[in-house]
């Protein structure tokens, strides 16, 4: 795998519009404890039920979790799935402008029935109606607004009706001539109907009844054929437990193996690599780290049950097992280390490296590291610290995160406000009452 070095601390804010249909996922949670008298079946007793945004809902969600701002569009009935869906946009921070009720419209609504942590069935309720005219034209009179400040649009099409080819054509069209990046994930086989888009994403099956070809065809033969259907830049086939691959117009290939350690449930991991393909070229990340981070992100979400969540603290955890530069941070990028630390326990270490890593410090390090539930941030205070020095203190397991620069320290105790702060100077280790006391020292 290439290095990710520096890969994490350059994902920062963005603003997202994702496009497609909503569903409302509900999960209906209880034991099976006996079967029924009626037909050989279980008998589920309920304990509880949880309700989601799915479909492109679950895009969505997995963009909130990365830090982006996000502008939903898509459509609801008028009903209590529709206002559910709404609802747990709004708690999330969610632009709900691009979400419209069509008369005479059902929410989808899918409901696993899940039992001792198994799906048992899933029963859906939805119905496949195309998006009615003046609805369609409302949307396209309006995109000027919902377009303000977004950096990349994410298109996610699960078929059930709402992205007409007029609609996909227009938010297409209109994302181009501000030369915004259009990332489609397909449904069907009329691939055609996203042209113009800069990335289209199908996984191997969707790839190949695409391209009409048979399944023990070359997969660059069936990459080639997308590209020219969709007059895309680039084609990422999606290939489960085989990784990503991804393919250029000039016909160059890469191929991305996946590291996962335990395949759960594959549910939803689509919608998380389309939400970490979007905000990952939001941020201007070359596309060789943007599919590895796919692939990290995808890793993690096979191995949850059910429509997994991403967040850049699961993140961190995981690239830090490819590469212990992610852990160094400066002043310039802070917004990945802020989510990373949201919400944790947080010891803030200052130290010098002038004299290299000395025993005081590898002594003080084990000392605070050796507590569960605490991440242990050091700050180191030379102006320019020793890259070699910065590099060993990094590759320590005991140190999760380093920040140089004391403006950017500043900046970060003023928003994690860090529960404990030491100060280790001449071999002396010093507990301080507050962060400001840590910051007139340094």
């Amino acid at each position: 795998m290439v290095r990710l070095t520096g890969t994490f601390s350059r994902i920062g804010v963005c603003k997202v519009l994702v496009a497609g249909d909503i569903f409302l996922d509900t999960y209906t949670i209880g034991k099976a404890k006996r079967i029924s008298p009626e037909a050989p079946v279980a008998v589920i007793q309920v304990h509880h039920e949880e309700h989601r945004p799915g479909g492109a809902g679950n895009v969505i969600l997995n963009l909130v979790s990365l830090g982006a701002e996000v502008v939903a569009l898509g459509r609801i009935g008028d009903d209590s799935a529709g206002k559910k869906l709404t609802h747990s946009f709004i708690e999330e921070s969610v632009s709900v402008e691009g979400i419209f009720t069509q008369k005479e419209y059902s929410t989808p609504v899918k409901n696993r029935i899940i039992a001792e942590n198994q799906q048992i069935v899933r029963v859906d309720h939805e119905e496949l109606k195309n998006i009615s005219p003046e609805l369609e034209q409302g949307i396209i009179d309006q995109l000027p607004e919902l377009f303000q400040g977004v950096q990349v649009v994410a298109i996610s099409d699960y078929g059930k009706g709402f992205l007409s080819k007029t609609l996909l054509k227009h938010i297409i069209q209109y994302a181009k001539e501000r030369n915004l990046p259009v990332v489609t994930d397909p449904k069907g086989i009329e691939f055609d109907k996203y042209t113009g888009t800069t990335l289209i994403k199908p996984n191997l099956g969707e790839a190949y009844a695409a391209a009409n070809l048979p399944l023990d065809a070359p997969i660059a033969h069936v990459a080639e054929r997308i590209l020219s259907l969709s007059k895309a830049d680039m084609v990422m086939i999606t290939r489960s437990e085989a990784g990503i691959s991804l393919f250029h117009r000039d016909g160059t290939r890469q191929d991305y193996p996946v590291r996962i350690r335990e395949i759960k449930d594959v549910t939803g991991a689509g919608d998380t690599v389309l939400a970490m393909l979007t905000c990952a070229m939001a941020n201007g990340l070359a596309m060789d780290e943007t599919v590895q981070l796919c692939n990290v992100a995808a890793g993690i979400a096979i191995e949850r049950f059910g429509c997994a969540r991403v967040s850049l603290s699961d993140l961190a955890k995981r690239l830090l097992e490819f590469d212990v530069v992610n852990k160094v941070f400066d002043e310039e990028h802070l917004f990945a280390l802020q989510e990373a630390l949201r919400g944790k326990n947080v010891s803030l270490l200052g130290i010098s490296g002038e004299a290299g890593l000395t025993t005081a410090i590898f002594g003080t390090v084990r000392k605070l590291a050796h507590r569960e539930g605490w991440d242990l941030l050091i700050y180191i205070r030379d102006p320019n610290p020793d890259e070699e020095f910065v590099n060993m203190l990094a590759s320590l397991h005991d140190v999760d995160f380093i920040i140089l620069n004391t403006d950017s320290l500043r900046n970060l105790c003023n928003l994690i406000e860090p529960d404990e702060v030491y100060n280790l100077q001449e071999g002396v280790l010093n507990k301080l009452e507050h962060v400001e006391h840590f910051l007139s020292e340094i």
